[in-house]
């Protein structure tokens, strides 16, 4: 990764703290409550790591993403990827019944569901549906998509984000899909993640479309990537822990 790489992912890490700072300026909402119960150094802080997770989980991992495959060889990339397809209309209402399935809790694997649904006898009319995907890149003439959640997904972002792998997985059987995780929360191994809800949709510790932590920066942007986006966060961090520590210091 070049320097000049290694200085867009820095800004982007340095930016989502100035900005925080900004907003969490502004007069707070109305919390009768927490203001009983919490001293105001306490009120200050929960809103500022909200307020820098919600940012932080959703644009700026996005961008950093986009920024990595687009130096890991991406021909062009693109965030919120709108994507119409065509499906075949008894594909995709076989789709909708694994998505309601997995709602009743029926558990299947990724590669079983594939065969399942390809099993299924076409009828020859399209459903035509509009896909979402928070990054999409084409790299060697292949197109990638990748669902981003927070570390901890519920089970409906979950079922929704494997209905939408499905139906561009089906679509177009040359693609790559992804459901990724930016960081394991349980720990570096895959094979540790442990948060319930969610994990009847996926099998995620042996998915091959379920990527978590290292897993997720190493499949976009090459061996090492992880490594290098977390010393590039730690060395940022340097300064905006300072800026932070002069912020509690006026407050």
């Amino acid at each position: 990764m070049d320097s000049s790489v290694e200085h867009r992912i820095a800004q982007e890490f340095r930016s989502c703290v100035v900005n925080t700072i900004e907003r969490i300026k502004s007069a707070d909402t109305h919390r009768p409550f927490h203001t009983a119960l919490l001293s105001d150094e306490a009120l200050f802080w929960s809103r500022f790591e909200r307020s820098f997770s919600t940012s932080f989980g959703q644009r700026v991992i996005e961008e950093i993403s986009k920024i990595v495959v687009l130096a890991n060889g991406a021909r062009d990339s693109v965030r919120q990827k709108e994507t119409e397809i065509a499906i075949d209309a008894s594909i995709d209402d076989a789709i909708t019944e694994h998505e309601s399935k997995l709602r009743a809790g029926k558990r299947m694997n990724w590669e079983e569901t594939l065969q399942s649904i390809n099993a299924v006898q076409p009828i020859g009319v399209n459903a035509y549906q509009k896909v979402i995907s928070d990054l999409w890149w084409i790299k060697n003439g292949i197109n990638h998509y990748v669902s981003i959640k927070t570390v901890k997904p519920n089970i409906d972002q979950t079922a929704v984000a494997k209905r939408d792998l499905l139906r561009l997985k089906l679509n177009d059987p040359r693609c790559k899909v992804f459901f990724g995780l930016y960081y394991n929360p349980y720990g570096e191994e895959k094979t540790t993640y442990n948060h319930a809800p969610p994990m009847g949709v996926f099998d995620f510790r042996h998915d091959s479309v379920v990527l978590i932590g290292r897993e997720y920066w190493d499949t976009l942007g090459g061996d090492g990537t992880y490594d290098v986006v977390l010393d590039i966060a730690r060395s940022v961090g340097s300064e905006t822990k300072e800026m932070l520590e002069a912020l509690r210091g006026r407050r």
